[in-house]
C-alpha cells in the first residue's frame, strides 16, 4: 500500500464529506423557508376563503411538495394513478421510511389528501398550524381513549368525502423492511364505509433517511398506487394483512 495514494484517498473522502454537509445545510434552510413561506400563503388562502379547504391542499401538493422535492434533488415517478377513482373517499395506506414519503404522497396523489399525525406535529410551528386548520387527525400514542376519539373523527372526516393517509406500520423503518400493518388502522376504513387504497413507497429512505441529521441525497423516489380494497363485510385483522401483502407486491416489481 501506498501511504501518499491512502492520504490523498483519505483527504477526499473527508472534502467530499464536508461539501455534502454545506449542501445539506443549504438544502435545510431552503426547506424551512420554503414550507414556511408556502403554509404562510396556504393559510392565508384559507382564512380568506372563510375556511375552504380545497385550495389550500392542493397548494400542498402542486406547490410545496414539488419545491422540497427539487429541492432535495428527488425524481418522483408514479405508477397506477390512472386507474384510480379519484372522486371517491379512500384511507390510504402506505409503507413508511421517511419524512419525505408526506411529499411524494402530496405530489402522486391528484386530489385533496388529508393524513393522520402524530400527536407531536401539533406542536410543529407552521406544519401543525396547516395541519390543524386543514381538518386533519392528530392521534395520541399513549391514551387510547384519545386515539379511539381520534379514530372516530378520522372516519367521519372519510365519511364527508376525505381521502385520508395512514402509515398503518406506527413508525419509520430503518432498515427498508416493512413492519407488519396495524389494525387498529383499517377501523377507519370499516367504521367509514370507505375502500383502502394501498400504496408502495419506494426510494424515500435513500433520498432522506430517517436516522441522523438532516442528509439528502438525490434519487428517484417511486409511488405505486394499488388496487382499492372493498371492506364490505371483512375484519380488520385480514385487511391489515391484505393491504401489507400488496404494498409488498407493488415494492418487489422491478424497476
Amino acid at each position: 500500500m501506498n501511504p501518499q495514494t491512502d492520504s490523498l484517498a483519505l483527504d477526499a473522502g473527508r472534502l467530499q464529506r464536508l461539501l455534502w454537509a454545506a449542501a445539506n445545510a443549504v438544502q435545510f434552510a431552503f426547506t424551512l423557508a420554503w414550507t414556511a413561506g408556502w403554509i404562510a400563503l396556504a393559510l392565508a388562502v384559507w382564512a380568506l376563503s372563510g375556511g375552504r379547504r380545497r385550495v389550500p391542499l392542493r397548494m400542498a401538493s402542486r406547490c410545496w411538495a414539488p419545491g422540497l422535492l427539487w429541492g432535495a434533488g428527488a425524481r418522483c415517478e408514479v405508477e397506477g394513478a390512472e386507474r384510480v377513482d379519484w372522486s371517491r373517499p379512500y384511507v390510504l395506506v402506505a409503507n413508511h421510511e421517511s419524512v419525505i414519503d408526506i411529499c411524494a404522497l402530496f405530489r402522486a396523489v391528484p386530489a385533496p389528501l388529508h393524513f393522520l399525525l402524530k400527536q407531536e406535529m401539533r406542536r410543529v410551528p407552521f406544519v401543525g398550524w396547516y395541519a390543524r386548520a386543514m381538518g386533519m387527525v392528530f392521534i395520541p400514542r399513549e391514551n387510547r381513549r384519545a386515539a379511539a376519539d381520534s379514530l372516530r373523527r378520522s372516519a367521519a372526516l372519510v365519511r364527508d368525502g376525505a381521502i385520508l393517509c395512514i402509515f398503518p406500520e406506527g413508525t419509520r423503518s430503518r432498515d427498508g423492511v416493512v413492519a407488519p400493518f396495524r389494525p387498529g388502522a383499517f377501523q377507519t376504513a370499516l367504521a367509514a364505509g370507505a375502500e383502502v387504497l394501498p400504496v408502495a413507497l419506494a426510494g424515500t429512505g435513500a433520498v432522506l433517511p430517517p436516522d441522523g441529521l438532516f442528509r439528502v441525497r438525490p434519487g428517484t423516489i417511486r409511488v405505486r398506487i394499488g388496487t382499492p380494497i372493498p371492506t364490505a363485510g371483512r375484519d380488520r385483522q385480514a385487511l391489515a394483512g391484505e393491504a401489507r401483502e400488496q404494498v409488498l407486491a407493488l415494492l418487489a416489481r422491478r424497476g
